[in-house]
């Protein structure tokens, strides 16, 4: 079959998508490419300006920042927090999802409508602090992990997605003797994949972005996260910045740039930082993406 000639309108409409699109990429990236070549610029020279390619490449800046104090224990506190949590809240979600699923579970649409409200209506501030410390879950690395246990909305798009697989799967596993533990293990959790991958995604980067609740029930350094200790960073780097302003002549603040980091340097080298795990989490989850909030979200 012969593919007929191209018109300019189509030609010209075409250059204009690509170029949208390309334009519109460019504007999304940028301020992350940008964190990066700045943290990867040499301090003495960035204040030229920094643009598209870093400016004397050198490691200065991440060297010095990973040198600060307690962000190897902060970035401990936050791999760990993000890891359990992760895990516990895809276990008690899927569980709870899995049970919902079950017509014999005693007061399920109860349950299930509870659960569901949870998501409209909230107790507010002050009567969840007072929960967290009757629990006695103050200045505990439990207090990252148990209130996040279980989402409404994951249990709603675990119990769609399960409720979209085949009954016969489930039903042969029963007659051979197996169990809900069983069968939950064994078949629901494999064909779960996709939304289970797509979850635990969504779960990560909600404990490795949080800082709130350490800035709220922790006071112990030891269990500060990254997080929270990028908010004092960038507090502490406006504090830096003013008093580089009143430390005299222009000479004396570039000597100083040239021995230690910059307030705007603290800023870009840690927020890079904590950037930087997010970015690699998302290619590895991205084909489990489309399928599971896809099937999670039809059926209702």
């Amino acid at each position: 079959m012969l593919r007929g000639k191209r018109t300019i309108g189509g030609v010209t409409g075409d250059a204009f998508i690509y170029l949208f699109t390309a334009t519109f990429t460019f504007i999304c990236f940028y301020p992350f490419w940008y964190m990066l070549i700045y943290a990867l610029s040499d301090p003495a020279k960035v204040a030229q300006g920094v643009y598209f390619i870093p400016r004397g490449f050198s490691m200065f800046n991440i060297v010095k920042v990973l040198q600060l104090k307690g962000i190897s224990a902060a970035l401990y506190v936050s791999v760990a927090r993000t890891a359990s949590g992760t895990a516990l809240t895809l276990l008690s979600c899927s569980f709870l999802a899995y049970l919902f699923t079950k017509e014999e579970m005693p007061l399920r649409s109860f349950f299930y409508r509870l659960t569901v409200v949870t998501m409209y209506v909230s107790g507010g501030m002050i009567s969840y602090y007072l929960l967290i410390k009757a629990y006695g879950l103050f200045n505990t690395f439990w207090v990252y992990i148990i209130p996040g246990a279980v989402s409404a909305y994951y249990v709603i798009l675990i119990k769609t997605f399960v409720e979209s697989l085949p009954p016969s799967l489930e039903e042969s596993a029963i007659i051979d003797g197996a169990g809900y533990i069983r069968v939950y293990l064994s078949i629901i959790l494999p064909l779960s994949k996709p939304i289970i991958a797509t979850i635990a995604v969504f779960a990560a980067v909600g404990h490795w972005n949080s800082w709130f609740d350490t800035h709220i029930y922790i006071s112990n350094e030891k269990l500060i996260t990254l997080q929270y200790l990028l908010y004092k960073f960038l507090s502490e780097a406006k504090r830096i910045a003013d008093a580089l302003k009143q430390s005299g002549s222009i000479q004396d603040a570039q000597k100083a740039a040239q021995q230690t980091l910059t307030p705007k340097g603290v800023r870009m080298t840690v927020t890079l930082l904590v950037t930087i795990p997010i970015f690699l989490a998302y290619p590895f989850a991205q084909r489990f993406f489309v399928k599971g909030i896809m099937i999670g979200a039809i059926k209702g």
